[in-house]
């Protein structure tokens, strides 16, 4: 290991604070993009599969819901795997096995097989965000966490905007099976840029003591592996939980079915609906950075953690509101405007969720909760896909679906605040 005094210098003077850390965020933000793709890109290519299989919206849905499935099994093990093998391990097993299964779904010529390659696509994928996290965890310190999360959450919306970008034209040009093989290579250049360029700060030769001193100044004295069943009664882990219960089925809706709503509601197809999205995860992108700079600032400001993080989710979950009335307006592009206005929000909202494990639990439990509600979420999103195939097969429109997405994020700040109403360190018994 490298050694660093995390005093100030002998002269006195403050050595200027390095910047290393924002490459480490920018190389999960590009792992973030890369997920992003691969999971999206069967959203973007569901009128063109559907057309050519004759799937009913309940085949597509459980084509949905076993991805969901697999993302929270593999949420569960891939918090606890991040937190036993580290960061850097952790997240390129996690790419690898993603990798795999994405350029496999190129090979699937019916939902059976579709199913299965969806499953093991949600294994692989449901490592990326507690490798982020963690990684966060390590390398920045609680009042720029949020920032960080919220740069890195913005590749979700980065990867959203470049696949109705590549897909159609691979898919126009090539067929839709290459679009899996052609997109399946961009992890390939990410692999090793993580391997050779990640470490710990404290093994890090780029990392100098002033930078060093930055991302420990709030450190928490080191602390034993908390077993992973000791972490379900504590009620911080259900405020994070329940969260990602009521939040993430909706960005998964978004994500799985806006194409199809912009096909559906306004006679858009594969060549005319990349531009609806582009817009929509653009304001997406404005929504995740601003949702974590927005408590940032606040903490630079002298507000708590526990002010800043809540005020900052009730303005987003406001925000959301006006997405229940979106399946009601004719024109495009004030549609587009209102689902952007509400991906922006949940973006923002998301970023201050994905903060609390750090913020009121030990770095070893870190990837642990993060799996956790990861894991919860996800089934969220399997009701979420039961329920959109139900309601668009049963009553052929958007509304009920995008009620529940204008409630939920208000219900999961309650839940938030109801379980954890200081944000205070979990109490963790033996």
């Amino acid at each position: 290991m490298i050694e660093r005094s995390l005093a100030p210098p002998p002269d006195g003077t403050e050595s200027r604070v390095g910047r290393y850390r924002w490459a480490i965020c920018a190389l999960i933000f590009a792992a973030t993009v890369i997920n992003y793709i691969d999971r999206q890109m069967i959203g973007v290519l569901k009128p063109t599969l559907q057309a050519e299989f004759g799937w009913t919206e309940t085949t597509y849905g459980d084509i949905v819901f076993w991805f969901q499935a697999a993302y929270a099994i593999g949420f569960v093990c891939f918090g606890r795997v991040v937190d036993k093998l580290g960061a850097r391990l952790g997240y390129a097993v996690a790419m690898a096995l993603w990798t795999l299964a994405h350029i496999a779904h190129g090979a699937a010529r019916s939902a059976l097989t579709f199913n299965i390659v969806r499953f093991c696509l949600g294994i692989g994928e449901s490592g990326n965000f507690p490798a982020g996290l963690k990684a966060v965890a390590e390398w920045f310190p609680k009042r720029e966490r949020a920032l960080a999360v919220g740069i890195f959450n913005a590749g979700s919306n980065i990867g959203a905007i470049l696949t109705p970008l590549l897909v159609p034209a691979i898919t126009l040009s090539m067929g839709w099976p290459a679009a899996f093989y052609l997109t399946g290579l961009l992890s390939l250049a990410w692999l090793p840029a993580w391997w050779i360029l990640y470490r710990r700060p404290e093994q890090h030769p780029r990392v100098g003591a002033a930078e060093l001193a930055h991302i420990r100044s709030d450190a928490e004295a080191p602390s034993p592996a908390i077993p992973w069943r000791r972490l379900l009664f504590v009620r911080e882990t259900w405020a994070f939980a329940l969260g990602k219960f009521l939040i993430d089925p909706i960005w998964w809706m978004f994500l799985f079915w806006l194409p199809d709503f912009l096909v559906r509601r306004h006679g858009l197809d594969l060549k005319t609906f990349g531009p609806p999205l582009i817009v929509i995860y653009l304001l997406s992108d404005t929504g995740s950075v601003a949702g974590g700079w927005l408590s940032s600032t606040l903490m630079k400001r002298g507000m708590s953690v526990n002010k800043a993080r809540k005020f900052a989710m009730l303005v987003c979950a406001l925000l959301v509101l006006p997405i229940m009335f979106a399946a009601d307006i004719d024109q495009l592009w004030p549609a587009v405007l209102i689902v952007g206005l509400a991906t922006a929000a949940h973006q923002g909202f998301s970023a201050n969720l994905y903060c609390i494990p750090s913020d009121v639990f030990p770095g070893p439990a870190v990837g642990s909760v993060s799996g956790i509600g990861g894991a919860v979420g996800a089934i969220g999103g399997m009701a979420m896909a039961k329920y959109a195939g139900w309601v668009l097969d049963r009553v052929g429109s958007y509304t009920p679906i995008f009620i529940v997405a204008g409630c939920a994020y208000l219900l999961a700040l309650l839940a938030v605040h109801l379980l954890t109403p200081r944000l205070a360190p979990a109490k963790i018994t033996a």
